[in-house]
Formats: C-alpha cells, structure tokens, sequence
C-alpha cells in the first residue's frame, strides 16, 4: 500500500485527528487539552531541575589540537573531521574557519580540498570524544553531585539543590560554561524538570529553560521530532501524517501511537513531560587523570611545549578539585616520529599538590634540562595515585617541617620548602636530593635511613610543633639524659681508634648496647665519652667480645 493511502486510512479511523489547539486553563499555566487515562497519574511536581550540556562540536574539538592560546587557535588552518566508516572521504564537521572558505560538513574530501588547499583533516576519534566527555561530567562535579552521561555527546547535571548554593540559575549556568571553555568545548544548555525535556530543548533550542513542570508541555511543544533522537523510520512515518513536532506526537491518542511505533516511543513520550520518572545512572569519576595534546604541529621548544601543557594541567587541577584530592607524582610522555622511543619526564612532588601553576612550574625545571631525541608530536599527562585533601594547619606549628625556623624567611611546610626541593630536585636529580627518617634502632649505624623528602616533611607536618615545656614529661633523670646523649657527626662506619692516641679523658659513660641479634649484625659495646688532649669530645666504644677492640663512632661539635 502506497504511504500517502497508509495515511488516509490512519485519519479516516480517527487516530490521526486534527491536533487540538491549546487552551489556556484557569489556573494561568498552559496545557494541552488531551485528557489522559483514567489510569494515568497526572504530572506530579517538579522535584527536580536537569541542567543538559550538549557539545555540537565534540567530534570537531577532540581531534583539533589544542591551540597555546586564543591568537594561535584564530591564525590556524581551517579544521574538519572525516567520517570514521568505510571510505572515511567525507566530511561530517567542519570549523569556522572551514565554512569561511565555502567548506561545509558532508562535502567530500576531495571537494573540500579543491576549495580550500589549507583545509586540516582527521579521522573522527571516538575514544578522545569520550575523554573530553568525561573530562566536563567531572567539571560538573563541582556543581551537584548527581551527574549523569548520556553519550556520545551530552552531560545531565540535576541542579535544584544548588541553585541556592550558587546564587540562582544564571550564576550556576556562568559556573559550568566557564568550566567548559576551560576544557576548550563549545557549549549549548537547556533546562526542565525531566532529563529528557533538558536535552531535547539542549539539542534543537538555544536558551531553552523550563523551571516548572505546569509549563513543561507548552514548552517543548515546537520542538522538532527529532530532538528524541527517535530513529529516522519513526520519523518519516510520523511525517507523512503531518505530525513534525514533540507537540504533535503528544496529541496523538496512546492506544493507536503504541501500537504503531511501539511501547518505547510511547514510553519516551510519558519521560518527556514527567508522567513516568526516568532513573538516570550516576556517573562515577575517574581514579586516574590521563589526558594528551596533539599540537599542530612538532615542538623542539622547550617554552613552547610548556604551553601546550598549559591547557592540559588545567584540567587536571579541576580534576583534582572536583574530588577535593591531591598528587605527590605526574608523569609527562614526550612521543616522537617513530621508530624514535618516546621521552619520559615524572615529576616527584614533596608534598600532595593539586593547583596548575606549581605543576607548570616543576615541569618548567624538568624541560629545560631534558635533551630530546627528537621533536614532540604528541604530549601525554599521567597522574598518579590520589591523595584525599587534609585541612591546613594553622598555628605556630604550621612550619615545624621548614628548613628555617618558623616564620623565618617564609619557611613553612606546604609553602617554600617542599617547592624548594622540588625544584633542587628538578636541577641536580631525584637521587642528589633526599631526606632523613630515623629508625626505631638502638644501633647508632641503624637508627636513620634515607626517605623521600614528602615523606619526611608530611611526618614531621602531622607531628606538629614541638612539644613545649608545658606539655613535655616530667623531668628525666640526670642519669638517663647523660645516656641519651649523642654526637653531632656520627661516622658512616666506626673506625679503630690509632694506637698512638693518648691523653684521653673520660667525660661519661658507659652506655651499654646489645642488639641485633635477630638479624645476624648483632652488636655488644660499651659506648664513652671521651676528650682528647686538644679538647674534641669523641664518642668511643669498646668490644664487649673478645678482643675487645676501641673504635671511634663520632664527634661532639
């Protein structure tokens, strides 16, 4: 049977009567005069608000490099992107650049280049439109914590219960388009009580906000059909009755519309203006930041390259932000034109870190001192584990940690000193640079190792000031402080005492120590104080065992 007869028999039985028009009720707020079933609940308030974020131009920005800033991003070649099926030759997105010079999307790629020599082209990636989806749903993280994504190119963000946190709609919508041209995305918004309606209206409408449910159905109205993104069958069908808009489609009698497009259609129907609530998945972040840039062309230019890292630490401190974590270790990977090996930058931080200018400043040191075997064709960011946020001390022990004194010039854990040794461990080496942690060990060679300098200032940071006076034990013995003193300089390895050395005087002791002997270095000495006769205290011992040898361990100051 020929559609447009299939049509005629649909009006004749009465299931495609002419829409009816809107009428507006008593109350104020406008409805479409279609009564449901007897069954079906009426349209309950709205306790929620869906903000919608659609990104037109995802496929386009996850291939085009990211430019070092807007000037460069405005001088650049035109940019489109190749379907990635069979032929990948034509194109389906296109700049503003591009259409500048007549370039527009499904043009074939010869045409396009016939037209616009300049004109840059990529396969559509699907894995970095993914990435940069899933790089905004963690922007929104720090909005409201119910964020869902609806793939392949749009974020749910539920908003009600911070619009108040955040100064009303405009301000939180000026929030979240900020994040996103952080993240060099366009964006287009929408917003209604339903997930659906937000992105309908963020898919076809521009401004599109309903915040009351009484004016959802008049709203979404013109909308097209396709803003459902119902298959194009469905489409076609319902526009050979006449049936175009969201509108139309809700006039049509339930029965009939269920019957011919299915249960899913009618049922997408019943989401869009509330009648049947819709569950949406919780987005859950990820563990790992990871992200790359693809500049436009190679780097040899360590200053330059710093720049393109730029837009890339960004993100990953509103990665960092939106999880209120932090990281001690960041990993660049420098990729060249094969068959060269890729470079390797890891950047050790002394304490957790989170903001993009410390990042820029440490990898700064790191490039300038790296020979590169070649120029830099991609650039990739790798973060390592996170570390949940503590409050900041505050207080006069907020600097016990520092190299100087406390408040001594602005030497303070968490402020000049772990930068400090970041940035000496930048120029002279990870192994040059380290700390000191000691060892619960009363052999005096076993009671210190070396440690990593952020687990040497977070230690001595969570231990606070030190103790005083006030707050410390009662007076030890004068005995017990006598045995518990220690030299200054303590040899590497205790050295036997020269035969010639004579005049020595004890001072105190002996201390003995026996220890050891669980794992084979056991140890028997008897340990003095002792000056010689220039007046050096020394700090002596001797060999309880046979042959009871002396040995010089270390010197008083």
């Amino acid at each position: 049977m020929h559609p447009r007869d299939r049509a005629t028999r649909w009006v004749k039985s009465g299931l495609a009567a002419a829409p009816a028009p809107l009428r507006e009720p008593r109350s104020g707020s406008p409805q479409l005069d279609l009564q449901p079933p007897p069954d079906e609940a009426p349209l309950a308030d709205a306790a929620e608000l869906w903000l919608a974020l659609h990104l037109p131009a995802l496929c386009l920005e996850a291939v085009r490099p990211q430019a070092p800033s807007a000037e460069v991003a405005a001088a650049g070649p035109p940019w489109a992107v190749l379907d990635a099926g069979t032929g990948r030759q034509r194109l389906i997105a296109v700049d503003a650049a591009a259409r500048r010079h007549s370039v527009e999307a499904g043009m074939s790629l010869s045409s396009a280049l016939a037209i616009c020599p300049s004109l840059q082209a990529r396969v559509r990636d699907p894995r970095c439109e993914r990435l940069r989806l899933l790089a905004l749903a963690e922007a929104g993280l720090g909005v409201t914590p119910r964020v869902s994504l609806e793939p392949p190119d749009a974020v749910l963000l539920e908003v009600r219960g911070s619009l108040k946190l955040f100064g009303g709609v405009e301000a939180l919508c000026e929030r979240v388009r900020l994040a996103a041209r952080q993240l060099g995305l366009t964006l287009r918004m929408a917003m209604a009580p339903t997930p659906l309606a937000a992105l309908a209206g963020a898919r076809t409408a521009a401004g599109f906000l309903v915040r009351h449910e009484a004016q959802l159905v008049s709203q979404i109205a013109p909308l097209p059909l396709s803003a459902l993104r119902w298959p194009e069958q469905t489409i076609d069908r319902l526009a050979v009755m006449g049936v175009r808009t969201l509108g139309e489609a809700l006039r049509l009698p339930r029965g009939g519309f269920a019957r011919r497009f299915g249960r899913e259609s009618l049922a997408a129907l019943d989401r869009l203006v509330g009648r049947e609530r819709e569950p949406r998945r919780a987005f859950v972040p990820r563990q790992r930041f990871r992200a790359r840039c693809d500049p436009a062309y190679e780097l040899s230019n360590h200053e330059v390259m710093l720049r393109y890292c730029q837009p890339l630490l960004a993100d990953l401190e509103q990665f960092l932000r939106s999880r209120q974590s932090a990281i001690t270790a960041l990993r660049c990977r420098l990729r060249h034109r094969p068959p060269l090996v890729a470079t390797r930058v890891e950047l050790r931080l002394a304490t957790p870190e989170f903001e993009a200018a410390r990042f820029a400043a440490l990898l700064a040191e790191h490039l300038a001192r790296l020979p590169l075997p070649g120029p830099v064709r991609r650039i990739e960011l790798r973060s390592g584990e996170l570390v949940a946020l503590a409050p900041e001390r505050e207080g006069p022990g907020a600097g016990s940690g520092s190299l100087w004194r406390p408040g001594e010039h602005g030497g303070a854990v968490g402020r000049e000193t772990p930068a400090l040794l970041e940035r000496l461990r930048a120029r002279l080496g990870t192994e040059a640079v380290y700390g000191l942690c000691l060892v619960p060990e009363h052999r005096p060679e076993a009671c210190w190792r070396i440690a990593e300098p952020a687990m040497m200032l977070s230690s001595r940071s969570a231990s606070g000031p030190t103790a005083s006076p006030a707050a410390a034990p009662a007076a030890a013995p004068a005995a017990a402080m006598t045995a518990l003193h220690r030299p200054l300089w303590l040899l590497q390895q205790p050295e036997p005492l020269p035969r010639g050395l004579t005049g020595l005087q004890r001072l105190r002791g002996p201390e003995r120590i026996e220890s050891g002997w669980w794992d084979g270095h056991d140890v028997a000495r008897d340990y003095y104080v002792v000056s010689d006769p220039q007046g050096a205290e020394l700090w002596v011992f001797r060999e309880r065992q046979p042959p009871q040898r002396w040995f010089i361990h270390g010197l008083f100051g």
